[in-house]
């Protein structure tokens, strides 16, 4: 599970002796998760500090102070230095110190400062991991902390509406809410990170370093290279298989895409196009079962909901979001008179199985642990042991079949601990990002509930919608579009679900865990909507098109992202279960829905769909949304005339179909 901030970049070359701490300290840190995740658990002023401490060095190291496009040199040392030894200081001093912080009444001088300068190395780790946003933001909160009439700058409460003013808070009651408790830096954002977090992205490490990625790319190509627009459909699949290894729609991006893009762009589609396909399907990958990316975990420990729970109820979205992708790809390859690739230019599914089916063992065990109730932690152990012992048996079996000898059987050795101890170290760096985000989000948690920020928000849009749900849910989709212009797309839900997760819950009637998923799903926008879109301008960059083209092309084909969760609010019962003729007949209309809005966007399904059939389409949509059950049953059946009667005029006037092949 790679994290969803990395950017290409002009990387400089570290010194080798760099390259070998950080090599040492990311095994360390996966060997340090992997004992906490199998052996024997720590409690949470052992785990997270130790954890965060690590990060940080790595942190520190990883992006140098001036950015990892030039070399240090002795003045980045010199910023450097200081903050690593500063990181081992904050990642030491509560496992140390815990006894005697637990006794004391009052913080002691010294933990105060030491609070402060924690909060000061996490908002600069995250500078550099994550970007200047988070760092921002993180400031921000602090700043309205101290902003009130007895707090550090009371001054400022002059600054700010009556709404959002509070008592303020001293520099030393600040520092113990954020490091002295599990309601600050310590709290559940990185919690999560700590644990189920980094031993999936630790499990995502290993997959990708045993080749389970280039599988899962051939068997896509293998079940769909035939079909009209061939290789953007093995995006679509790809994608939803490499979102079992990746957390991250860039990393589904230069993954999937370094081979789907070219082919698209062969066969006839556009290049904007061909990389705004590759960017919406990778972005479905952070929304599909089992992992989820980050998001999953953290829903999981704010709503109380087991996490195998969250799965299975994400399963069909999930489905819904890249169906609606596949038929986008395939009507714009029926439009434009596409063929499939020759049988000669692809690989053979029995022979992708023969390969490498025993990716598959890890992914099944996972989820077999998962429905049997282990906790998503040791899941995660027990499934990282079982990649590393199918890839070993794998290569064993090549091994013995392929005339042994000492000499080979030495090489296979030395191979399998590299493969070994390379997907450790980079499980430790891919975790830093995602990380150093949670971290700088359990600032924001900690004045939040220190402050009271969250009913004084949900009582702010509860007035700038007048009450109106639907409203509400605009003012979210912005929001989110907003923050993800500066945040990744944890972090982003993590911020968004603390502000208006209270009012989407408590004043708008929407049940907790689908407030959740819809938060988390708009949270996944700004990967593939103008004008910031990193999911889209990374397509571009395979592609050779125009960052803005493409990313209107990922915003096109990503639609999914913003009707599905509506499906969630007004129809629940797809998530909370219901009379099954009842939940039936919801899943039904937001298959026919969503259809019908494909129709609508390109003007085509059967064959060409005429004006006034696009515009009845339109209210049939919107009545499929509308809390009513008369109204949604009206709504279904006009759309599903009218599509009836596309296929129809399609019978009628002989030619390629939608779905011809």
């Amino acid at each position: 599970m790679a994290t969803d901030t990395e950017v290409p970049v002009e990387i400089h070359p570290q010194p080798r002796l760099v390259l070998r701490v950080i090599m040492v300290l990311g095994i360390a840190l996966s060997l340090f998760q992997l004992y906490a995740a199998g052996v024997q658990p720590l409690g949470l002023f052992y785990q997270r500090p130790i954890h965060l401490g690590f990060i940080l060095v790595l942190c520190f190291l990883i992006y140098p102070a001036f950015g990892r496009d030039r070399p240090r040199g002795a003045l980045g040392w010199a910023i450097d230095a200081p903050l690593i030894v500063a990181s081992v200081v904050v990642g030491a001093w509560l496992p140390i110190n815990i006894d005697t912080i637990a006794n004391q009444i009052f913080p002691r001088d010294i933990d105060v400062w030491i609070g402060v300068l924690t909060m000061v190395v996490v908002l600069e780790g995250a500078r550099r991991a994550v970007g200047l946003g988070m760092t921002i933001i993180g400031v921000v909160f602090i700043l309205y902390a101290f902003a009130g009439n007895r707090g550090a700058l009371p001054f400022m409460s002059d600054w700010m509406p009556g709404i959002l003013n509070h008592r303020g808070y001293t520099l030393e009651r600040l520092s113990s809410q954020m490091t002295l408790g599990a309601e600050g830096i310590f709290g559940i954002p990185l919690g999560v990170a700590a644990t189920f977090v980094f031993i999936f992205v630790l499990f995502g490490a290993f997959l990708e370093v045993t080749g389970a990625g280039k599988f899962f790319i051939d068997l896509a190509y293998a079940a769909t290279g035939r079909q009209r627009g061939g290789p953007a459909k093995a995006a679509v699949i790809a994608s939803a298989g490499m979102g079992s290894i990746s957390g991250s729609a860039i990393a589904n991006v230069v993954t999937t895409g370094a081979f789907t893009i070219p082919l698209m762009k062969k066969l006839g589609y556009k290049p904007a196009q061909a990389g705004g396909i590759e960017a919406a399907a990778s972005t479905g990958g952070q929304i599909m079962p089992p992992l989820m990316g980050a998001g999953a975990f953290l829903m999981s420990e704010f709503t109380r909901v087991p996490y195998v729970d969250i799965v299975l109820v994400s399963i069909f979205p999930a489905v819904l979001y890249f169906g609606i992708v596949y038929l986008l790809v395939h009507i714009a390859a029926v439009k434009q008179g596409m063929t499939g690739m020759t049988g000669a230019d692809l690989p053979r599914t029995r022979e992708v199985l023969a390969e490498g089916w025993h990716f598959l063992l890890p992914l099944v065990l996972l989820v077999a642990l998962l429905v049997a109730g282990y906790s998503p932690m040791r899941v995660g152990f027990y499934a990282i042991v079982s990649i590393g012992v199918a890839a070993a048996a794998r290569a064993l079996w090549t091994y013995l079949t392929t005339g042994p000898t000492g000499a080979g059987f030495v090489a296979l050795v030395r191979r399998g601990i590299e493969l070994t101890l390379e997907a450790l170290e980079l499980g430790a760096r891919n975790a830093v990002a995602v990380s150093m985000a949670c971290a700088v989000a359990g600032i924001i948690v900690g004045v939040v509930g220190l402050t009271g920020l969250g009913l004084k928000f949900s009582a702010m849009m509860i007035a700038f919608s007048g009450g109106n749900l639907l409203l509400a849910l605009i003012l979210v989709v912005i929001a989110s579009l907003i923050l993800g212009m500066g945040l990744p797309v944890t972090a982003a839900y993590i911020v968004l679900i603390i502000l208006v997760g209270p009012a989407l819950t408590e004043e708008f009637g929407v049940p907790l865990l689908i407030a959740h998923l819809v938060v988390f799903w708009y949270s996944q926008d700004s990967n593939v909507t103008p004008p910031v879109a990193l999911a889209g301008f990374a397509g571009a960059a395979i592609a050779g098109s125009k960052p803005m083209e493409t990313s209107i092309q990922a915003w096109k084909y990503a639609k999914g992202l913003y009707l599905i969760p509506l499906f969630f609010v007004y129809n629940p019962e797809i998530i909370l279960g219901g009379p099954v003729a009842y939940v039936i007949f919801s899943g039904a209309i937001a298959i026919i829905g969503l259809a019908a809005f494909a129709a609508v966007l390109e003007g085509f399904l059967f064959r060409p769909m005429q004006i006034w059939m696009r515009l009845l389409l339109l209210p049939g949509i919107v009545a499929l949304f509308w809390p009513d059950f008369r109204v949604e049953v009206a709504g279904a059946t006009l759309v599903v005339a009218l599509l009836a009667l596309n296929w129809v005029q399609a019978r009628r006037d002989p030619g390629p179909t939608a779905f011809a092949t």
